[in-house]
């Protein structure tokens, strides 16, 4: 199963303001201004126009009277991991896919019920509204794509907001829908399978696979075999990828992060400070996953997007480390020595080359690691327990300083 919310964080603000239940209403990402973006919109809004992703001015003109709320990024984390909570007490194996979207594999679980799967989706699906008020859809299916394709075409416009698509009727059903509707195909790659003579999902699945490769490579080049065979792959639901609650818990290759600043920074002091805040962030990240980097990366970002400038260097560390000071040091021998002095507007750092941190080289030349390391340990505990804001770099209280408002926000968005 493919278990998808209702316009996730507008149908968590209606459960939480049922004055608002019968009014078009969106969540918005800034309020306060007309050229803040949509992040949700409720049936009541779309159904006047209203659209995902688009400008709150042009939905606004097209809805007078819609509500805005401004997001509370922290409360959908909490209503979703309540949510998979549900889906785990139905089956053990749940894989999210999104913070609104989870895969289910009730195959070991349906035998506990004595009912079929449309009856399992019915009861998960009162279960999770009753508990949060957020109407969920369904897509059942042998496969994680086709479940997903069956949410995505016909649960979600399914009175019952639950569809079960077999794969011995695709030709029937999944293949007659514009190649628009597949799963990863874009309005550019719809306009490419048009243009081969490929309008429909079934065009392209009973198209042979070498065939389809050969369109593919007069198309884009001799390296598009690859691409070929994912798209042939999921027109005809074949999808050999078992439902895996573990699958995004895996070592990673590198820890980094990456702002956009509110604004032009031209002077290497505001950029350092800013370089600071966020090697602090990925030397935090890197302890909390019990990992030290060898190799440190520093991209900055032209303000000029009609002439790109910056750069994105990296250079290996004498030893490996996770020690704020220390990573920073080397990130501003990289920003010194490559920074062509133009405003920057974004501003990254990364660790790579990882290695676990519980055991490391000593340096007769470095006789305060073990202090710094214990000193950060510390902060990191309070930060854990208090927030982000509780403990702070003098520098970050500057101008330039930009760790207090992002204390206040996840992924950009308030909590």
């Amino acid at each position: 199963m493919l278990a998808d919310c209702q316009s996730f964080y507008a149908s968590v603000e209606k459960a939480e303001h049922p004055e608002y239940q019968d009014r078009p209403l969106v969540v918005a990402g800034d309020p306060e201004r007309r050229s803040g973006i949509v992040l949700a919109a409720c049936p009541k809004a779309k159904e006047k126009g209203v659209k995902t992703a688009e400008r709150l001015g042009e939905a606004m003109a097209k809805c007078p009277e819609l509500v805005v709320i401004k997001p509370r990024m922290q409360r959908y984390i909490d209503v979703s991991m309540k949510i998979t909570d549900i889906y785990k007490s139905f089956t053990d194996l749940v894989e999210p896919y999104s913070i609104d979207e989870q895969f289910l594999d009730v195959t070991g679980s349906l035998h506990l019920y004595g009912c079929t799967p449309e009856e399992l989706a019915r009861m998960i699906q009162n279960y999770v509204q009753e508990a949060t008020g957020v109407y969920t859809r369904f897509g059942i299916a042998d496969s994680k794509i086709l479940a997903k394709m069956a949410c995505d075409n016909y649960g979600k416009k399914s009175p019952s907001g639950i569809y079960t698509l077999s794969k011995d009727h695709l030709d029937g059903t999944l293949w007659k829908l514009p190649v628009s509707d597949m799963f990863m195909a874009g309005s550019r790659m719809t306009r490419h399978f048009m243009a081969m003579g490929l309008p429909t999902i079934g065009s392209v699945a009973r198209t042979p696979l070498a065939k389809l490769k050969q369109m593919m490579r007069r198309k884009f080049g001799r390296n598009s075999d690859i691409q070929a065979e994912l798209y042939w792959r999921i027109a005809n639901g074949i999808d050999d990828s078992p439902v895996r609650p573990g699958t995004h818990q895996v070592d990673p290759k590198s820890v980094g992060h990456m702002m956009t600043l509110p604004r032009d920074y031209g002077r290497l002091e505001e950029i350092k400070v800013v370089l600071l805040e966020l090697t602090e962030l990925v030397c935090q990240r890197c302890r909390g996953l019990g990992f030290m980097g060898h190799v440190v990366s520093v991209h900055c970002t032209g303000a000029d997007f009609d002439r790109p400038s910056g750069f994105s260097r990296q250079m290996k560390m004498d030893d490996p480390s996770n020690v704020t000071n220390q990573v920073y040091r080397w990130a501003c021998r990289l920003l010194e020595k490559h920074w062509d002095g133009l405003p920057v507007r974004q501003v990254g750092i990364s660790l790579s080359q990882l290695t676990p941190d519980q055991e490391y080289q000593l340096s007769l030349f470095d006789m305060d690691r073990e202090k710094w390391m214990a000193l950060e340990r510390t902060t990191d505990a309070l930060k854990r327990k208090y927030g982000d804001a509780i403990i702070i770099r003098a520098v970050s209280m500057t101008e330039a300083g930009q760790a207090l408002d992002r204390s206040t926000k996840i992924g950009g968005h308030y909590r």
